[in-house]
């Protein structure tokens, strides 16, 4: 059974660091598509960061340059880091997983197509 598990959310000031991390079971990780979505209050959940089973590597625009994804196969860990954080970085942040899937054409996966995920961590950032 695939399980997820994220940590190191918290609070920061604005500007300030935090580092998320995804603890992975059940599975290969090497073989899975890993991503972190975030959804804040009275918005729909969006996509962060993605890398595929490829090391192919994408960010939403809002957090390229600031955010860094990294997994270590070997621990089964996805870490985001995530500098000079900013108000609207505020919400809920979930790791997502689903075997195979790869980047296309630079842009993610519905997040529909991802059938695990974490129970989320949370992060917040005030001014």
């Amino acid at each position: 059974q695939v399980q997820l598990v994220e940590s190191g959310g918290g609070s920061a000031q604005a500007g300030g660091s935090l580092r998320l991390s995804c603890a992975g079971s059940g599975y290969v990780y090497s073989t899975y598509l890993m991503a972190w979505f975030r959804q804040a209050p009275g918005k729909e959940r969006e996509w962060v960061a993605v890398m595929d089973i490829e090391g192919t590597t994408i960010y939403t625009d809002s957090v390229k340059g600031r955010f860094t994804v990294s997994k270590d196969n070997t621990k089964n860990i996805l870490d985001l880091q995530m500098n000079n954080l900013k108000p609207e970085d505020t919400a809920m942040y979930y790791c997502a997983a689903e075997p195979y899937l790869r980047v296309v054409g630079g842009r993610p996966p519905q997040a529909s197509r991802l059938r695990h995920w974490g129970q989320g961590t949370q992060v917040t950032v005030s001014t």
